[in-house]
Parts: structure tokens; sequence; C-alpha cells
């Protein structure tokens, strides 16, 4: 099953000419430990990025892009070859773009998409993985805008002057997205939102959802903003916390605002199942409205269908979870 207004392209079938990135693992930490970036004086990575690292780059290279291609389709070639038959998902019907949002620091770019005329549409926060505001966050802008929504995905490490989505090499991403503090996350969201509203955006009906890193952003931002209706979390990570950002997933569940969902990967190398759990179990100690999903065989990323760690059951069923998710709540109709 596609998503609302996508069809699956084949832009072509090249060769890519690079591997995915081969990371060395954290030490392992005791148990109970935090990972607070470094353990016996030994950089610890954090959850997300072992997730990434793990996922094993396909033995052949039929069936994706050539990284010329990938380029050019506006994808990230950071993690790895890009897949050949992504999801494309039109603007037909919408009225989808770039803008900027100011922010302290400068002008802020964001990715919107919203239906065509329509008046005082939902607003729907998406947050971004680690590789920049690329083709595939775009593209789920998109879905969400069929879906009735007005989708902003704001690209909050603009500040580095560097653009993400040019990145080759893993390495050279970290420095930039762990130097994100939450005070500047949360300001920068703030401000995408009343932005939204100046558009034209119902922040009654206020939701949010992200990937990766942008997983983990849902959860710290539904800390924080208490006008949220509901939060998509898709393999957020759960642990980490570093100066910038003091309290781990875990530790801010008794402050979360609004009911979110969790999906993850049963097979994620990164966020063990025994976090999820413990998540599970911090937001029902505080009467929290939460539930979780575990996909048997799916490692983290499973919903990139750009990139080999896409599992299309898994996606699909997330997917159509996060709508539910969001009618249940008040996000759509």
């Amino acid at each position: 099953m596609l998503f609302p207004g996508a069809v699956l392209v084949p832009l072509c079938c090249l060769q890519h000419s690079s591997m995915l990135l081969s990371l060395l693992s954290p030490a392992p930490l005791p148990s109970g430990a935090i990972n607070r970036g470094c353990y016996m004086n030994k950089p610890a990575l954090p959850s997300d990025i072992v997730g990434l690292s793990k996922v094993v780059p396909p033995l052949s290279r039929r069936g994706f892009m050539s990284s010329s291609a990938a380029a050019a389709a506006g994808y990230t070639l950071a993690a790895g070859p890009v897949r050949a038959d992504v999801i494309h998902t039109d603007t037909t019907g919408l009225t989808a773009g770039d803008a900027t949002v100011k922010v302290p620091g400068g002008d802020m770019p964001v990715y919107y998409a919203r239906p065509a005329g329509a008046k005082n549409p939902p607003v729907i926060l998406v947050c971004m993985e680690i590789f920049g505001l690329h083709e595939y966050i775009k593209d789920v802008t998109r879905r969400l805008a069929h879906l009735g929504a007005f989708a902003v995905a704001p690209d909050y490490y603009f500040r580095s002057g560097v653009d993400l989505t040019k990145i080759d090499d893993m390495q050279k991403l970290f420095p930039i997205v762990n130097a994100e503090s939450d005070r500047q996350l949360f300001g920068d969201l703030d401000a995408t939102v009343a932005w939204a509203k100046s558009q034209g955006g119902d922040v009654n009906q206020l939701g949010i959802m992200g990937f990766c890193r942008g997983g983990r952003n849902v959860w710290h931002y539904s800390s924080h903003n208490p006008n949220l209706k509901a939060g998509v979390a898709f393999y957020g990570t759960l642990v980490d916390k570093s100066d910038g950002v003091p309290k781990n997933s875990i530790e801010l569940a008794p402050e979360i605002k609004e009911p979110v969902l969790g999906l993850y990967g049963a097979e994620d190398a990164g966020i063990k199942i025994d976090q999820v759990e413990a998540m599970e179990a911090a937001l029902k100690a505080a009467g929290k409205t939460a539930e979780f999903h575990i996909y048997p065989g799916a490692p983290h990323g499973f919903h990139a269908d750009y990139r080999p760690s896409y599992r299309k059951e898994a996606a699909e069923d997330g997917w159509n979870r996060m709508i539910g998710w969001f009618k249940k709540y008040g996000v759509l109709s």
C-alpha cells in the first residue's frame, strides 16, 4: 500500500560508488548506566548513530542510484547507497516549497506542504534525521499534506553554515548535530509553530513526528510544549544526553505533555528493546498516555525508503499507526 499521493518511481538502477560508513561501536555501558557521551575516557556514539552504522549495506549495487543521481535527486549520501525505487510523492493539490523562519542566529530554512486552498489546516512538525533537510524528509512532509495537514520541516542545524545534505561522510555530521542543545531546539520549534500559525495553520491541532534524532526530538519537545495534541516518534533515542541535553528521554517521561506513539525496530543496534521497555515503564509510572510497537526483524531506519534499512511492511504499518494516532487525538480529522 502506498502513501496518499505517492507512487513508486524507479529513478535509475545505476551503480553506487560508495558503501556505508563503518563506525567503531562504543564500549558497552554497565547495567543501568546512561550514555552521556563518554565512559571510561572512551567516546561513546549516540544510540541513533550506532543504529545507523550497524545497518548492513547491500551485497549488490543493483537497484541503487549512482552517487550523482542520488545527489541530483536531493538525497543525502552520508547514509550510504540510495534505493532506486524510492517513494516519490507529488504536489498535486498541494501548496509546497521553501521558506525561512526568524530565529536567534539567523533565518532558519523550512520546507512546508499543505493542501491547496485549505483554511486553517492542522499543523504537524516534521523532525528530520541527522542528514539535514533532504528529499526524504521533504517527501514525508508532502505525504502528511495529502492527509490534510500543514506540515513543516525546519532545518534546525542551519547555524553551522554547512548544507548537511551535501556531506557524504557521516563522521563530519556528528559535531554539527551533536552541538544542538535542547534549549535551542525548543526555540526553533516554537518559532516554527508561530510561523505556521501566521500562515493560517491551526495550532490548536498541533502534532509532531520525527525519525532517528528527530524521533528523539519528538520526545524532548513533548516535554516542553503544552499545546501539542499528539506526537509520534520513529526510533527516537531514549538514553542519550550531553551538556546541551541535560536529560534523556526516559528522564523526561514525567514531563511529557501529550499522548506519544513510539515505533521501534527489534533489530536496532543502537536502541535496545530494554530501553524501549524502560521508557514505557517510566511513562506509565508518571500516568502518561503512550503506546509502543516494536517491529520484529526491523533495524534502525526501517521507515527510510531511500536506504538499505527500509522494511516495507514495518514502514507502512508504522505510517498507518501514526495516522490513527493523530486522528484519535485530534490532530487529523
